[in-house]
C-alpha cells in the first residue's frame, strides 16, 4: 500500500488524480483521498469507462485497486477494457453475483429474504476489502444494491455502514449509480462526500452530447456547471468550461499589416494584436480569402497561426489560395500553420475551445481563424449559448494577445441582407462587405465600420480578387444606399481594372 495514498500531511490540501485528462482540471487539482465519491448517470454515460481510468490511474502509481462488480461479469469488464485498448492488469477484479451465484440450486439464490442477500452482500464485500486492502475501489452498481435492499431505510443504513467501513481503511471509494431510484431522490447526495454527474443529451442530428457537472463536494474548490466530455476509444476526455479571467498574458499591441497596404490605411493602421475582427457580408463576396490575406501576412512575419474550417473542404481551401498567389502549403509543412476542418454535428463547444487553448497554449499560434461562425452556431444546442461560449473565447484569445478573425456569412446577396446572430458588439473591428453595380458589373465594396482600437476611415473602397492576391481600390466617395443593401456607384473615380483587360493592355 503506497505511503503517499494512505497518509496525507495533516491539514494539508493533498489530492489524488483521477486519471481522466481534464477532470482534475474541473476539479481544481484532484480528489481528496480516502473519501467515498457517488458518480451517477444513465446507462451509457460512460460511468465505467471513468472508473476504469480511476483505477488504472491508482495503479500506474502503485496503488493496490479493487472493482467490485455486481453489474457485469468479468469477462464483460476485460472486454469493455479491451476495446478501449486496455488491460485489467494490476486491477483486483471481484465479481459478487457469479455463476454459482445464478445457479437456481444455489444456496446465494434471489429467492432468499432481502435482508439475508443484503447481509451476505455487504458482508462479502467487506471481507474482499480486509484481505485486499485496497487503495483504490470502485463499486459498481448501487442500484442492484438498492433492489436487495427492497427498503430505503435498509439501504442507507447499509450505505452509511460501508462508508464507515471504509473511511476506517482510509481508501478512496468510487460507487457507481445508474440513477433507476425515483426522480428526486437524493439520499446519496447526502451521504458521499462528492458526488460527479453525467449526462448525454441526444440530438435529432448528429452523435450525442455528453458533459459532466461536479454536483458537490465538500472541502475543495471546483469548477462549476456543465464541461462537455469525449467518449472515445481510450477512454473519456473531459473540456473543462473556458473562463477567460484566469488567463492572461502579456503583449504589445501594436498593429501588423495586413498585407494590403490599402487595407492597413482603411484599418487605421493594420490588425492589433489583443483584438478580434469580423469580416461580414453575403455569400461569395470574399470574406475567406481576406482571411487567408491577412494570415498569411502574419505566417511570413514568423508568426504561427490555427485556422479553423468548418465550411470549406482543405484540399479546396489549399488549391483556392494558390490560385490567388497565397500558397499556405509551405507553412503547413514547416509547422507554422495548422489547418483543423471541423464538422459541426460531431464536435462540442467545450472540445473546440480546448482545441484552440492547445493551439496557443501549446503550439504558440499567435494568430487564429474562424471560419466560419454559422457552421459555429449550428455546432450549439442554442442562440443563447452561442453568445456566451464567444464571448468566453474571444476575451480568452485577447487577454492573450492573439489576432482573431471570425468570418461570419449573412443571408441574401443583394437587398435584405440578414445575419444568424448579432455579434457585432463583441467584435473590435468590423469589415463589412456588400455586392453593388457599376458599369454593367457585379462589383464588391468593403468598409470599416467599427475599431475600438484604432482611428479608421470611414470611406468605401472597391475590393477585387484576382491570381494577384486582395486588391482594395481607392476610397470611393459617390456611393449611394450601402446600409440599405443595395449600394450603386455614381462617381467618376475608376474602377479597378479588370485583368483580363490589364493583361491585354500590356501586350
Amino acid at each position: 500500500m503506497t505511503e503517499h495514498a494512505k497518509s496525507p500531511p495533516p491539514g494539508g490540501d493533498f489530492r489524488i488524480s483521477t486519471g481522466v485528462p481534464g477532470l482534475d482540471d474541473v476539479l481544481c487539482g484532484g480528489l481528496t483521498p480516502s473519501r467515498l465519491y457517488l458518480l451517477e448517470g444513465t446507462p451509457g454515460t460512460g460511468k465505467t469507462t471513468l472508473a476504469l481510468q480511476f483505477l488504472r490511474e491508482g495503479t500506474a502509481r502503485g496503488e493496490r485497486t479493487l472493482y467490485v462488480t455486481l453489474s457485469e461479469t468479468s469477462d464483460e469488464l476485460r472486454a469493455a477494457a479491451a476495446t478501449h485498448g486496455w488491460t485489467l492488469d494490476g486491477i483486483d477484479v471481484y465479481e459478487l453475483v457469479d455463476e454459482m451465484g445464478l445457479d437456481p440450486d444455489s444456496e446465494q439464490s434471489i429467492l432468499h429474504p432481502s435482508e439475508i442477500e443484503l447481509g451476505e452482500t455487504v458482508h462479502e464485500v467487506i471481507a474482499r476489502v480486509e484481505e485486499s486492502k485496497p487503495d483504490r475501489i470502485v463499486f459498481d452498481s448501487l442500484s442492484e444494491l438498492r433492489l436487495l435492499a427492497q427498503n430505503p431505510l435498509r439501504y442507507r443504513r447499509q450505505i452509511l455502514a460501508l462508508k464507515r467501513f471504509f473511511a476506517k481503511r482510509a481508501c478512496t471509494v468510487m460507487m457507481l449509480d445508474d440513477k433507476t431510484s425515483e426522480t428526486g431522490d437524493v439520499q446519496l447526495h447526502s451521504i458521499a462526500h462528492g458526488v460527479l454527474s453525467l449526462d448525454q443529451m441526444p440530438r435529432e442530428y448528429g452523435s450525442e452530447r455528453r458533459r459532466l457537472r461536479i454536483v458537490k463536494m465538500r472541502g475543495i474548490k471546483f469548477r462549476g456547471g456543465y464541461h462537455d466530455l469525449l467518449l472515445e476509444t481510450g477512454g473519456i476526455r473531459v473540456f473543462p468550461r473556458l473562463i477567460a479571467a484566469e488567463h492572461h498574458a502579456s503583449f504589445d499591441p501594436q498593429g501588423k499589416p495586413t498585407g494590403s497596404p490599402e487595407l492597413d490605411l482603411l484599418l487605421g493602421g493594420g490588425l492589433v494584436r489583443g483584438t478580434n475582427t469580423l469580416l461580414l457580408g453575403p455569400s461569395g463576396i470574399g470574406k475567406t480569402t481576406t482571411a487567408i490575406r491577412c494570415m498569411l501576412t502574419a505566417l511570413e512575419r514568423g508568426e504561427h497561426a490555427a485556422y479553423y474550417l468548418f465550411d470549406e473542404g482543405l484540399a479546396t481551401l489549399l488549391a483556392r489560395s494558390a490560385t490567388l498567389g497565397m500558397d499556405l502549403k509551405p507553412h503547413l509543412e514547416a509547422g507554422r500553420l495548422t489547418v483543423t476542418q471541423i464538422d459541426p454535428a460531431e464536435i462540442s463547444p467545450g472540445e473546440f475551445a480546448s482545441m484552440v487553448r492547445q493551439a496557443v497554449e501549446g503550439r504558440g499560434s499567435a494568430f487564429v481563424v474562424i471560419d466560419s461562425l454559422n457552421s459555429y452556431l449550428h455546432a450549439m444546442p442554442g442562440e443563447e449559448f452561442l453568445i456566451l461560449q464567444m464571448h468566453e473565447l474571444l476575451s480568452y484569445l485577447n487577454q492573450q494577445g492573439v489576432t482573431t478573425l471570425l468570418v461570419l456569412g449573412q443571408h441574401g446577396v443583394i437587398g435584405d441582407v440578414r445575419t444568424d446572430v448579432d455579434l457585432s458588439y463583441l467584435s473590435d473591428c468590423i469589415l463589412l462587405f456588400r455586392f453593388f453595380e457599376a458599369q454593367g458589373q457585379v462589383r464588391g465594396a468593403l468598409s470599416v465600420v467599427k475599431s475600438r482600437v484604432n482611428v479608421h476611415e470611414r470611406t468605401i473602397r472597391e475590393v477585387r480578387f484576382g491570381p494577384g492576391g486582395l486588391q482594395v481600390g481607392e476610397a470611393l466617395g459617390d456611393f449611394e444606399g450601402v446600409l440599405t443593401g443595395l449600394p450603386a456607384y455614381r462617381g467618376k473615380v475608376a474602377m479597378l481594372p479588370d485583368d483580363t483587360s490589364a493583361s491585354e493592355r500590356g501586350r
